[in-house]
């Protein structure tokens, strides 16, 4: 019996050795399935969204700055509804915007026409960055309430296939601003704000007022 009483404790330490082993194993592959679980749940929920921003219209809200911009924003109310990013031109009146839009928001050279000599190279540059925008964008809606920064966008815009909306300005009641005659031959949606402007653009919808 002196074999047993020398191999037992060896047999009896080796074989709860390997029962501990096999539990610890147990313990560790049910931490590693939780934890699996987890990543999988987590990547499936950003998948999800991923899909949803995916199957989203693409809509690129763009115009200049001032009163057409304000009259753009009127439209906030919706840009969540889609997969949205807004264009306009960079002054001090709307920097703050980004820090409300972030990455949603792009600026455009800002011009005036009373300065016509810088404004011929800054409208060039609006055209290069217009173009830039618009494959980096590929909206599948460009709506606007204008005016010339907007008109490049536009016509990029119908060339390539996205349906244009348009709003014409509510600061104007019985005559055409300049973008609106622009646009109004290639608009797939032309509104107007005020009743007596359907008597200048026959095919357009009166909307009401943005505001």
């Amino acid at each position: 019996m002196l074999w047993f009483t020398v191999l037992f404790p060896s047999y009896f330490l080796l074989t709860t050795n390997f029962f501990i082993s096999i539990l610890y194993c147990i313990k560790l592959k049910k931490t590693i399935d939780r934890k699996a679980n987890k990543m999988y749940n987590r990547q499936r929920k950003e998948f999800k969204r991923e899909d949803k921003n995916r199957m989203k219209k693409r809509v690129l809200f763009i115009s200049s700055t001032g009163g057409h911009l304000s009259e753009l924003l009127q439209l906030s109310p919706l840009f969540e509804k889609y997969d949205y990013h807004i264009i306009t031109e960079k002054d001090k009146s709307n920097e703050k915007l980004k820090e409300q839009y972030g990455n949603k928001l792009d600026f455009l050279p800002y011009g005036t026409r009373a300065k016509l000599f810088t404004y011929i190279f800054k409208y060039f540059y609006l055209c290069l960055k217009t173009v830039y925008f618009y494959f980096k964008l590929r909206p599948n809606v460009i709506v606007t309430t204008g005016t010339h920064t907007a008109g490049p966008m536009c016509y990029l815009g119908k060339i390539f296939g996205s349906k244009i909306i348009y709003i014409e300005t509510f600061a104007n009641k019985n005559k055409k601003t300049a973008t609106g005659r622009l646009i109004y031959p290639i608009a797939d949606l032309f509104i107007v704000q005020w009743e007596e402007m359907l008597k200048l653009y026959p095919k357009a919808v009166y909307g009401g007022s943005i505001y």
